[in-house]
């Protein structure tokens, strides 16, 4: 049974949310394209529910708590428009990448982001097959405070960087994506076995 508007962008951000790989199957078609992976690990690009995967570990393991509330959903017959907010606390190291190498590691500041992001979801048979997004990454940067940069994040940064600490954090959450996006063969290889 193919799922309404509502029902995609409350279970793809859900999905983003707790890493359900049921779920992914469910919500997200197998050809999938995830634009917004342009800056993220490089397993967030693979089309289908396991970028979909790939893509909450990457979230999940910089920001714990990890919220979506949807505030709003409209559409038409294969496009939802999605208004929700990004919420959580910075505890690990939010990572971003740059053709699938490290672009910007900031290390973790313990502070709460909450930022209004609009997504666009292409829908095609009850399932999504394109996702982009209007994110406010200045605001969140701001909350991290990267920008503009205050002396301590900006000093932390550096010595990331310089120590090699930003390599290995990037290392260690491009392999986080690339198991949780496995997760979905796994599973998919657990049920047939029974």
């Amino acid at each position: 049974m193919a799922l309404d508007h509502a029902e995609l962008a409350h279970g793809l951000f859900r999905i983003l949310e707790t890493g359900d790989p049921a779920l992914a199957a469910d919500v997200v078609a197998e050809d999938n394209h995830n634009r917004e992976a342009a800056v993220a690990p490089p397993a967030c690009a693979i089309p289908g529910p396991a970028g979909t995967l790939a893509s909450g570990a990457w979230l999940r393991s910089a920001f714990s708590d990890l919220r979506l509330p949807v505030l709003g959903v409209a559409g038409n017959d294969d496009q939802v428009w999605v208004r929700l907010r990004m919420q959580g606390r910075h505890t690990g190291p939010f990572v971003r990448f740059r053709d699938g190498r490290l672009d910007q590691a900031i290390p973790p500041t313990g502070r709460e982001i909450d930022v209004e992001q609009v997504h666009l979801l292409d829908v095609r048979e009850g399932k999504v097959v394109r996702h982009e997004a209007i994110r406010d990454d200045i605001t969140m940067l701001g909350q991290l405070g990267v920008f503009p940069p205050a002396p301590a994040t900006a000093l932390r940064m550096l010595a990331w960087r310089m120590s090699g600490r930003a390599t290995r954090a990037a290392a260690e959450v491009a392999k986080l994506a690339a198991d949780a996006a496995r997760t979905l063969t796994n599973s998919s290889r657990s049920a047939t076995a029974k």
